[in-house]
């Protein structure tokens, strides 16, 4: 009898055993693996479900570590870029667009003051370091040009200058991760709204001359082209956002523009912000200038699988932040350690609210206080030191660092100031082209 219920309850063990690890079972059978590794599967999930919670932390408890002293002429901080460093070393430069028409070039440890560039008469759009010198800079400008300065000479003048055509009125631009290509995006002048492209290489060693365009895109979007993103490791993918709701993806190895044109994805709405994300950096994603948020998986383009991740229609309704609201979306940062997606936003106090990105949803990581006395309009994620600068319309410039303590005693008081920065919010064609697949 004894010999018998042990039978029995040995069967039912085994049976518990392969109901409760059957998946471990076939996910092991399918990559030709023995039982024994069962445990270091499950352990390895658990600790890449730790490493995102640790990434979470850290964003939560980023304090201001700096800040940079005011300018003679505030002015709303619109974009920021850091140095690109070699792998050995930390970003040496931060450099600001502002709105009043300039170029602010800070030392990155410190935030002193170090260079300023102007771009008078045209309004510059938008900041870029060069990917191989940490010493040259570009921006879009309101009169055709994207101008190139080098912060090693005295000189204020632009070093090089890609010039566009006659009517062109860039608005946004992107140089990519070879430093081979720049390419800008227009405002719409009538009928025409272009990509313009220009062969970048010789930057290192810059000449006076102004170089002219490679070609142009003019198909593909019909209203004013807001952001144009290179691909951070592939150098022929570029994706555009414009204000007639469409997110574009190119490889521009093809011959011409439509066989170019690779993805159509629509938002319904007016593109603020564009960037990719995912492994090997697959998805796209947008931000609009009513607060929506669409997410799309290009890899799927090719399969039956439907390639929309998450489209929120306005974030401020989807995120519950308690004693607090959200007023505004900045933009987006791609953690690739934690392989998670995180939006940035925040109020008209200063508030910066950072939020995580799922497909099941939006959800509050943390909110930082202190800071910003203003909107903020503009950051950059730093992912070797886990740090953020933030840019407002209060003119302050900040570096936030994990549990970071500020030194200096004294708050800046409310700088908000005016702008003669207009956004650029139009009503929309309802007639957009349909997504391709």
């Amino acid at each position: 009898l004894s010999l018998q219920q042990d039978v029995i309850a040995g069967f039912l063990y085994a049976i518990l055993i392969l109901v409760v690890f059957h998946p471990v079972v076939d996910l092991i059978d399918n990559f030709n693996l023995t039982y024994k590794y069962a445990p270091l599967i499950i352990i390895s999930t658990a600790f890449e479900m730790t490493a995102v919670e640790k990434i979470e932390e850290q964003l939560a408890s980023l304090r201001i570590a700096k800040r940079s002293t005011l300018s003679q002429e505030p002015a709303y901080l619109l974009d920021i870029d850091v140095s690109k460093p070699a792998q050995s070393e930390s970003s040496r430069f931060v450099a600001v667009s502002c709105s009043n028409k300039s170029i602010r070039v800070y030392n990155r440890e410190t935030l002193n003051f170090l260079r300023e560039y102007s771009s008078c008469p045209g309004i510059l759009n938008g900041v870029r370091f060069a990917h191989a010198c940490d010493s040259i800079v570009f921006s879009a400008c309101s009169d055709g040009t994207v101008k190139c300065w080098d912060i090693r000479l005295a000189t204020q003048k632009a070093v090089q200058i890609f010039s566009g055509y006659p009517s062109n009125i860039f608005i946004s631009f992107d140089i990519n991760c070879s430093d081979l290509i720049i390419c800008a995006g227009t405002e719409k002048v009538e009928k025409d709204t272009f990509l313009v492209f220009w062969d970048a290489r010789g930057i290192t060693n810059c000449a006076s001359a102004a170089k002219e365009p490679l070609g142009v895109y003019s198909e593909s979007h019909n209203d004013d082209i807001t952001k144009i993103c290179f691909h951070p490791v592939k150098h022929n993918l570029v994706v555009s956002g414009s204000t007639d709701g469409l997110v574009n993806v190119f490889d521009i190895n093809r011959d011409n523009e439509d066989d170019a044109l690779i993805s159509t994805c629509n938002s319904n709405s007016s593109v603020s912000f564009i960037g990719w994300s995912g492994k090997d950096y697959k998805q796209v994603y947008c931000m609009t200038h009513d607060e929506g948020f669409c997410w799309w998986d290009i890899a799927q383009l090719d399969t039956e699988e439907p390639i929309t991740l998450l489209h929120v229609l306005d974030v401020r309704d989807a995120v519950c932040i308690e004693n607090d609201s959200l007023h505004y979306l900045v933009g987006g940062l791609y953690h690739e350690k934690a392989d998670k997606l995180f939006l940035i936003g925040g109020t008209s106090a200063g508030n910066i609210h950072l939020i995580s990105c799922s497909t099941d949803g939006l959800s509050l990581v943390g909110t930082l206080c202190g800071g910003h006395t203003a909107t903020v309009r503009s950051f950059c994620w730093n992912l070797i030191d886990e740090s953020l600068l933030t840019g407002g319309e209060d003119a302050q410039l900040l570096l936030w660092k994990p549990r970071a303590v500020e030194r200096s005693l004294a708050k800046n008081a409310s700088m908000k100031i005016a702008s003669s920065v207009q956004k650029r919010v139009r009503v929309h064609n309802s007639s957009l082209k349909s997504r391709k697949k």
